[in-house]
């Protein structure tokens, strides 16, 4: 099978197909934590987990193949690509957990919030140096956007929606920071390895590792499993971690990654309204407060220059 062949970079300005499609990824993504949420009532987070990856893994494998790319890890690959899987599985294993304990509202919020730790991360990461290094501008970012981290990680959901809201808000930053971590590494791995060959690896070690933790940690459903469980579960699996991963990685083909990343403002907005809409959770003045100040702190970070 023949290996795909960089080829120069193309820079394209933003139209309007590729601000809807920009637009309905964030919203799509923005609808995770909510579908999340409404599967961990009838099948347990890890197994909720490793559904979603079962299914996401033939998604992303059956896209990789069709632009004939090897998936196969060449020579020195399978280490590096085993610890992404292992990063992979930590995060996703904690937001699913974190999913059952704390409010949609409160969760999109916080891990959308991971860009203070990829910017932490990335300035003391060793070896080559890939990442922008933090300035002074970046530096107060940060320290406004951990500001609404604390203020959220102290928020109170309505109790229907939020058994252990302290637990599992502490859970979801923890989440925010191996994706943040997991971000960096990435980008790193991807210098030498086929991006479409992380993104599958990633899923497809995940998948082996949900199941043993799974089956000794947790039922396999609580009771009787609803039709809105599956449908939850199948949304996560083909549509997020499918779809939108697959039209982003489009997208990102012919407009720069710093142009789209202004969309992912767009997902803890999503977020909220959905969980608003769907399970008529209010926003109380933590969330506004905390939301806002993180938010904040995350645009002067990515977008803040100079010393």
């Amino acid at each position: 099978m023949r290996e795909t062949t960089p080829s120069a970079a193309v820079r394209e300005p933003i139209g309007p197909r590729t601000f809807l499609l920009a637009l309905l990824v964030s919203v799509l993504w923005g609808g995770n934590l909510v579908s999340i949420r409404v599967g961990v009532d009838s099948v347990p987070p890890l197994w909720s987990a490793f559904w979603r990856m079962a299914v996401g893994v033939v998604v992303v494998t059956g896209w990789a193949l069709s632009r004939g790319v090897s998936i196969r890890p060449a020579r020195g690959e399978w280490k590096p690509l085993f610890y992404l899987g292992v990063l992979f599985t930590a995060q996703i294993g904690l937001l699913n957990s974190a999913s059952a304990m704390t409010s949609p509202s409160y969760g999109v919020v916080i891990l959308n919030s991971y860009a203070v730790f990829a910017n932490i991360v990335g300035h003391f990461w060793r070896g080559p140096s890939l990442e922008e290094r933090l300035t002074r501008t970046r530096v107060f970012g940060l320290a406004v956007a951990i500001a609404g981290l604390a203020v959220l990680t102290m928020g109170q959901a309505p109790k229907a929606l939020a058994p252990r809201p302290l637990l599992g808000n502490l859970l979801m930053v923890l989440s925010a920071f191996l994706l943040g971590y997991r971000q960096v590494y990435t980008r790193w791995l991807v210098q030498s390895v086929d991006p479409a060959r992380t993104v599958v690896w990633q899923m497809a070690w995940s998948v082996p590792l949900f199941l043993v933790i799974a089956v000794a940690s947790e039922p396999m459903v609580y009771g009787h499993v609803t039709w809105q469980a599956v449908a939850a579960i199948s949304y996560q699996g083909f549509v997020v971690a499918g779809i939108c991963f697959i039209v982003w990685a489009e997208l990102l083909k012919k407009h720069s990654a710093g142009t789209l990343s202004m969309f992912s403002f767009l997902v803890p907005v999503a977020g909220i309204a959905l969980s608003g809409w769907i399970f008529s959770e209010p926003l109380t003045a933590g969330l506004l407060v905390g939301g806002l100040l993180a938010l904040a702190g995350v645009f002067i970070v990515t977008r803040g220059g100079g010393s």
